[in-house]
């Protein structure tokens, strides 16, 4: 695989159209992210919807810029409305993120997470190396918790990206994105990332704002996980712990500019 990646000036210009476009987001995820995660999208200058439920799933994943399906606390009811947002989705050829949270430690939300992908090809998987590990057959983490670095995922990760046509990205103290033959690694970021709920969950519906924006599916996911990241070394700079760290995280993310995060950026 290449470890050649686009240029940061692509990065750059991709999270300006988010600022300049506003991209209609529909996010299907847990309840102990939605919160943070509208908040994060407004920040970054996106509209949240949250709507999950099976009756209006479908409707609106047509008309969304960009869909998040996040299986942190699934129900029969929100994965009703997952497949029909997925549904939606493919026909209407809005770009859809999938979140499996917690996929090989659980085997029912590991087969939910299957049963989406055999819908239909989502334009990016975000996930831990244990739970893209997980999906791709392993034993998984321990819950929401990866009990495996991003480098041990990486081979997993590229079959997985090329089997389904899709972009992987891989989260941890370095990110891991691949296409299967293009390798990214941001290695920005800070540990209270992993204190505060909700930040990873956040990362996959930034992912879709990006990718609304653009169609190169391995630009949107750098240039979500840099610009998260990048706020999130700022938001540690100026804060005491874990709850000033989340407020500064909003402020730091919806501060940061194009051409910051264009000179900013580091890839490996």
């Amino acid at each position: 695989m290449s470890t050649t990646s686009p240029p940061t000036t692509d990065h750059g210009s991709c999270w300006a159209r988010v600022r300049e476009e506003a991209p209609l987001v529909q996010c299907l995820t847990n309840i102990v992210a939605a919160p943070s995660t509208a908040n994060l999208l407004l920040a970054a200058g996106a509209a949240p919807a949250m709507v999950d439920n099976p009756h209006e799933a479908g409707d609106f994943a047509a008309v969304a810029g960009g869909v998040l399906v996040n299986l942190g606390t699934l129900s029969d009811g929100s994965v009703a409305g997952m497949h029909a947002a997925v549904r939606a989705a493919a026909a209407a050829g809005t770009p859809w993120v999938l979140d499996p949270v917690a996929a090989g430690a659980l085997g029912w939300r590991t087969d939910v997470a299957h049963d989406l992908l055999s819908v239909a090809t989502p334009a990016l998987i975000r996930g831990n190396a244990s739970e893209i590990l997980g999906l791709a057959g392993g034993a998984g983490g321990r819950g929401v918790d990866s009990t495996a670095g991003p480098e041990a995922a990486a081979e997993e990760a590229a079959r997985l990206a090329t089997r389904h046509g899709c972009v992987v990205a891989v989260s941890g103290p370095v990110d891991h994105l691949t296409d299967g033959r293009r390798v990214v690694r941001v290695g920005h970021g800070h540990p209270w990332m992993t204190r505060v709920t909700g930040v990873g969950c956040a990362l996959g519906a930034l992912m879709a704002a990006c990718r609304a924006v653009t169609d190169d599916s391995l630009v949107a996911a750098t240039t979500a996980t840099l610009a998260l990241t990048l706020a999130a070394e700022g938001a540690a700079e100026r804060s005491g712990g874990p709850g000033s760290f989340a407020v500064a995280l909003l402020d730091e993310l919806a501060a940061l500019e194009p051409d910051t995060l264009a000179a900013r950026a580091e890839l490996r």
